[in-house]
Parts: C-alpha cells; structure tokens; sequence
C-alpha cells in the first residue's frame, strides 16, 4: 500500500466520448498509459464516435463542482487539465474549484467545436474561458482554429501565429502551445510553443493518412501526466508530442469513422 501512495495523480474536467477516442476517457487513457492515475470531473454527456456528435446533456454546474470536490478531498492531484466545458456556469464553477481549493495550474485545452463541427462551448462559455480559465492556466494548447476563435486573429503563417500566442499570453496564460496540425499545407506537424520569453518550434513529420480522433484530448492529458510525474513544462510539452505522435503512428480505424488513437505502447 505505501508504493501506491506515491503514485502521481492527475484530474481531468471533461466531456464524455462513449467511443473511448476524445474526452474523458482519451484522457483517463493517456493518464493510465504514463504511469499515472486519473481522476475526472464530467461536464457533460456527449453521444459522439469517431465521426459524428449527435447529443450533448450538460452536467449542471454544481456537480461539476461536487465530483471535484469529492476527488480533491481524497487526494490532492499533482496536475489537472480541462477539455470541453460547455458553458459559462461550468467554465466558472471549474476556476472557481481551482482557486477555492488551491489546485494545480490547470492545462486549459480550451475545446470549443468538435471535429465533427458541431459546437461543445457557447459563446457565453468562450467569454467566461477568456475571462475566468485562461488567466489561470499552466499553458493553454489551441489547435488553430481555437487560437483564432479565442484572439480574433487570422493565421495564415507564423507571423500571424507568433501574434495569437502572444495575445493569449497578454490573456493571463503562463504559457501557450499553438498546435499546428490543421496547417494542411505543412509537409510536418509544427506546434509553436511561446512562455513570454522566447518561441520555439516543435517539430515532427507529419503522420500520413488525415489525422486521428481525440489528438488534442491526449495531447494536453499527456502534458497533464508529466507535469504530474514532476517534470518542467517545456520537457512536458515535448514528452507530449513524442507521445501523441507515436499514438497516431500506431493508429487504427474500428468502422467507417476516423482513426483512433492506440494510447498504449507495445510492450515485448
């Protein structure tokens, strides 16, 4: 029992995915995967695959609450990430937890449209983000879209990317990571990291074959994961996108949808 004590722990606030792709259970996945164990708090329940969403049921704000409540009393996480959030009420009762409780600078993905194109936070739920979650996060990891939503900024090249990395710096984030996998264009996957100090490129070769479902999810849990295991932020951010990126080397497809994500390294 006194091993297990000493096992890092890490929280993940987030809607659900019943396919196991994105969300939740992505996260729990990523978590389990890296040697740490998850905690969750649900926002919402979403009936979604790999292709499509077709329902979202919000969790009322105060459960959102009482489920962090309730882990936190247990044990303190090490390292707490947020996905999809849905509305303003949960926006604010989450950075009210973690301001009430004392809780680790959150990784803030801030989710706001499916892939599927369908939205998973109101547009009263981006303004509470930018106003509420954003000041608090640890680092906040946008795809481009979510950067361009969230600084009105159109990026059509790293100039423009440098400016939205910036402004949501000036927004109160400690740090940000711009995912650049929608640049289509790019022959590699470069994601532009930026702490108000300097910027730096991550880069990868681009998998083939269009991507995969719940990319963003792991890639921000796995950020969570390392920081709970006690690492820097930078040397988190780049164990994340090895780990991503070799998730979606190893990547399959169970229908018609989109390719999933093998969350778990083979092992001889």
């Amino acid at each position: 029992m006194a091993a297990h004590r000493k096992r890092p722990v890490a929280l993940t606030v987030a809607g659900s995915d019943p396919g196991g792709g994105a969300g939740i259970q992505a996260d729990l996945k990523t978590f389990a995967a890296l040697g740490v164990y998850g905690y969750s708090a649900l926002t919402a329940v979403i009936a979604q695959n790999s292709s499509t969403v077709e329902r979202v049921a919000p969790i009322e704000p105060a459960m959102v609450a009482a489920q962090i409540d309730a882990v936190v009393r247990e044990c303190r996480p090490a390292a707490l990430k947020t996905g999809a959030l849905g509305s303003a009420g949960v926006v604010r009762a989450v950075a009210r937890a973690i301001e009430e409780m004392g809780l680790p600078a959150p990784v803030v993905d801030p989710v706001i449209v499916s892939s599927a194109g369908v939205r998973l936070l109101d547009r009263g739920g981006e303004r509470a983000l930018s106003r509420h979650m954003i000041p608090l996060a640890r680092i906040i990891t946008p795809n481009i879209p979510e950067a361009e939503a969230l600084t009105r900024i159109r990026i059509d090249g790293e100039a423009a990317m440098r400016a939205a990395a910036r402004e949501l710096f000036a927004m109160g984030a400690r740090a940000v990571v711009i995912k650049g996998g929608h640049r289509e264009s790019a022959s590699d996957a470069a994601d532009l990291f930026y702490d108000g100090r300097r910027y730096l490129e991550l880069r990868r070769a681009r998998v083939p074959g269009g991507g995969a479902h719940g990319t963003g999810c792991a890639f921000s849990a796995a950020i969570a994961a390392y920081l709970a295991r006690g690492s820097e932020l930078e040397p988190a951010v780049r164990a994340a996108k090895r780990y991503v990126t070799a998730a979606l080397q190893r990547s399959f497809r169970l229908g018609s949808g989109r390719a999933l994500l093998d969350h778990f390294p083979r092992r001889s």
